[in-house]
């Protein structure tokens, strides 16, 4: 779990160097953002289905500041991001997990260096159940228990609901389950850290966007599903997740920051940055946009939680050298 592992050591040296904003509240030494001249031009992005609405957000309030520049979104998944980036179909490629070192490879091999990672928000990849289910923690062995063929995490197989913990009208009713499918980062993460790499159940409903997993899960009152936090609703519950710890911790920003929820990620946006040259202008104020007050106070009404100060100034400074 080599990728949980560096999100919370990075979000704990993040609380360890300065006061981090409670819950739903911003940093306050973010900043409105400042509008400059010249700014014009149009963008493309593709990628991530869990950054789609926080991309339009993020779009619809930029061209309020720069009414000439148009933005086209299409978020049908993370894999999608590097190959229009490598083709130059996109400048912006939006992936809920880093890129991998195949993507990034193929990108050098074209360019002669790296695409640039910039962190835009925090999420908690949530574990949402029916409204109606009572349950209120599973393990990741549980979880990998309910989800995986493989079970590398050791625990049984749990097929059931009152193999999980599930009683009264949930004794003995099947799972159901809905996930993301195989183009989604959201699908890769979760099977990176809640099923150990393994291959996910047959049986799972893949769905190509969040909603539709949070939609199935809504309609199914003995399902279960994953999706990034920010496609919650009032259908479902968004249950605790234990770790290693063996302690459940909601998904909320401060456990998020904290380390403590164990399906914690960075959600970022790649860009073809050449070392040697600036950003287009539009480009680079964008993702200045996406960091500053105004930005991150959408990310917060779409849900996910806006990027530690500390480390929304360092990827800042990356795209605008």
């Amino acid at each position: 779990m080599k990728i949980l592992s560096a999100v919370a050591a990075a979000l704990l040296a993040s609380v360890a160097c300065a006061a981090v904003a409670s819950a739903n509240e911003l940093d306050s030494r973010y900043q409105p953002y400042a509008p400059v001249a010249g700014v014009s031009g149009s963008l493309k992005s593709i990628g991530s289905d869990s950054l789609n609405n926080l991309m339009t957000l993020w779009a619809e309030d930029f061209r309020k500041v720069y009414p000439s520049v148009t933005i086209e979104i299409e978020g049908k998944g993370s894999s999608t991001a590097p190959p229009a980036l490598i083709a130059g179909t996109a400048q912006l490629g939006p992936m809920s997990r880093p890129m991998k070192a195949a993507e990034s490879d193929q990108f050098e091999a074209k360019y002669g260096y790296k695409p640039t990672a910039v962190r835009v928000a925090v999420d908690t990849l949530a574990v949402f159940v029916n409204k109606d289910n009572p349950l209120s923690c599973l393990s990741l062995t549980q979880l990998d228990s309910i989800f995986s063929v493989s079970r590398n995490l050791g625990g049984q197989a749990i097929d059931t609901w009152d193999q999980a913990g599930g009683t009264g009208d949930f004794a003995g009713k099947p799972i159901s389950l809905f996930g993301r499918n195989a183009a989604s980062g959201t699908y890769g993460y979760f099977k990176e850290v809640a099923l150990g790499n393994g291959d996910y159940r047959a049986t799972v409903k893949e769905q190509p966007g969040s909603s539709a997993v949070v939609q199935g899960v809504a309609a199914d009152k003995f399902a279960i599903g994953y999706s990034g936090i920010g496609y919650k609703t009032a259908d479902v519950r968004a249950i605790q997740v234990s770790g290693r710890d063996g302690q459940c911790y909601e998904p909320n920003q401060d456990n998020a920051y904290k380390g403590l929820y164990p399906i914690t990620r960075f959600l970022y946006i790649y860009v073809n940055k050449n070392p040697s040259a600036p950003l287009d202008p539009v480009l680079r104020e964008f993702f200045k946009f996406a960091l500053s007050a105004d930005g991150q106070d959408d990310t917060n009404k779409d849900g996910y939680f806006p990027m530690p100060y500390v480390f929304s100034q360092e990827d800042v400074a990356k795209v605008s050298q």
